[in-house]
């Protein structure tokens, strides 16, 4: 098809308690209608909008969800506008946390259903298990909610199975950590690769404000384009309707790529031996000269291991260190005993590439990166918290830096400061709860298993429900 522009709203409301539903919901009407009167033909509202986020042990009314999907059917109607929204669904006696869609007409063309539960969405939630685009007069759209968007494979199967964009009515919460900065990884980085390594652009819908006194949600409702460059955003704390144009349609679907190492064998060192605490320091520096020196320096420092770029890989040992220069291809290594894979750019970009290494255990990552920039930055704050691994990257020029299991840049080195160190410690990859319950390397294994069913293909000729 043809490039299309969407006039796309994100309706960022005030969080509300599942008990305050009544009286939050014309507000939330209102601001729909003005959304929709402003010209916006995709709306977007939160992930828990109907009738909250945190449901408690009351049972669900259906009537209430009827209600209120009949007043956006309505709104979809009125301003001929597709309309997505979070709302508890029953289906055959089971209640998902879902994104719906209405089309134009007040119907609904589809819903997706929470897939990767977050901590206590399982009290009151059951898992969706299937990952189909649904088709709109707009286009095909690929439905996330909020915690989907952390699983790499989920947004990308979507992608691989038709989605020509990524929506995602999402409750992004906050630790208050910063209560002038609020924080969370998929505002602040995740979202964004998300829309770059699909080649798609990502509409995602979050809440302001503070639910049940204990969940406090950090805006930040965003519109990116195919880039995932942010071309419009909402504000941390303040109720908005974020708006903005997006093109579909106009980019070819990204190459996937798989790992496939150039060497299968693993570089021994010693004997193979139970991952341990070490010391790790790292230079960008390829030259001779300066590695030599940087030897000395390691060693003061109490580093077990030295880790530079080189035309070859190869080690060596001098005293109690460990010298490993790494080279530009897809390989797998063994570095003072820990199997680390070796990684280039399009290895790297591609969501699916590395997943099958994370689950055989490999939590060291080391990327050549062809570029130093923002978006590579965010690229490997991704992979890392994603895939609860460390990522080493060695950046074009003279930058190195780590990021840790968190998504944090732990060290990194600038010019006039070329070796940096690190602590790896496997305790940190092996803990993939990222919350109560909440079990990253259990996602990435939920997600793979249904991207291997057989997909439904989707056709615009053909809209349908679910």
């Amino acid at each position: 098809m043809l490039p299309r522009k969407i006039p796309v709203a994100c309706v960022q409301v005030a969080a509300h308690d599942r008990d305050d539903f009544a009286r939050a919901w014309p507000h939330v009407l209102a601001s729909v209608d003005d959304a929709c009167a402003s010209g916006a033909k995709l709306v977007v509202l939160p992930e828990g909008t109907v009738p909250g986020y945190v449901l408690g042990s009351e049972p669900v009314s259906s009537e209430q969800l009827e209600h209120a999907r009949a007043d956006l059917a309505t709104r979809a109607r009125r301003h001929g506008a597709t309309i997505v929204y979070g709302a508890a669904k029953i289906v055959d006696d089971r209640t998902y946390n879902a994104a719906i869609v209405l089309g134009p007409s007040g119907d609904e063309l589809g819903y997706a259903a929470k897939q990767f539960l977050w901590h206590f969405d399982r009290r009151w939630y059951a898992a969706g298990e299937t990952l189909d685009p649904i088709v709109t007069p707009l286009g095909i759209l690929g439905l996330l909610v909020c915690a989907d968007g952390r699983i790499p494979t989920i947004a990308a199967t979507l992608c691989d199975r038709g989605a020509e964009l990524l929506v995602m009515p999402t409750a992004w919460v906050t630790s208050g950590r910063d209560p002038h900065a609020f924080e969370n990884v998929q505002a602040d980085y995740i979202a964004s690769t998300r829309a770059r390594e699909n080649a798609v652009p990502f509409v995602a819908t979050n809440k302001v404000g503070i639910e049940r006194a204990s969940v406090a949600y950090c805006g930040k409702s965003t519109i990116f384009d195919a880039d995932g460059v942010t071309i419009a955003r909402g504000d941390e704390a303040q109720p908005s309707n974020v708006r903005a144009t997006i093109v579909v349609g106009d980019r070819p679907r990204p190459t996937r790529r798989t790992f496939a190492p150039s060497s299968h064998a693993v570089h021994d060192v010693g004997a193979r031996r139970e991952p341990q605490r070490l010391r790790v320091a790292f230079t960008c520096a390829t030259d001779e000269a300066t590695i030599a020196r940087h030897v000395g320096n390691a060693t003061d420092a109490d580093a077990d291991v030295l880790i530079a770029p080189g035309s070859t890989t190869h080690e060596r040992i001098e005293g109690s260190l460990t010298i490993t220069l790494v080279a530009r291809r897809d390989a797998i290594v063994e570095i003072a005993g820990r199997r680390i894979a070796i990684l280039d750019d399009a290895t790297l970009e591609s969501p699916r590439a590395v997943i099958d290494a994370r689950l055989d255990g490999i939590d060291c990552f080391i990327w050549h990166a062809g570029r130093d920039d923002a978006a590579t930055v965010a690229l490997a704050r991704t992979r890392a918290a994603e895939l609860r691994a460390f990522i080493l990257v060695f950046a074009k020029g003279d930058r190195s830096y780590v990021v840790d299991p968190d998504g944090v840049v732990a060290a990194g080195t600038f010019p006039g400061y070329s070796l940096a160190s690190f602590v790896y410690d496997p305790a940190r990859t092996a803990a993939t709860m990222v919350a109560p319950t909440t079990d990253v390397l259990a996602g990435l294994r939920t997600a793979e298993r249904i991207a291997k069913t057989i997909p439904t293909q989707p056709s615009l000729e053909t809209p349908r429900a679910r």
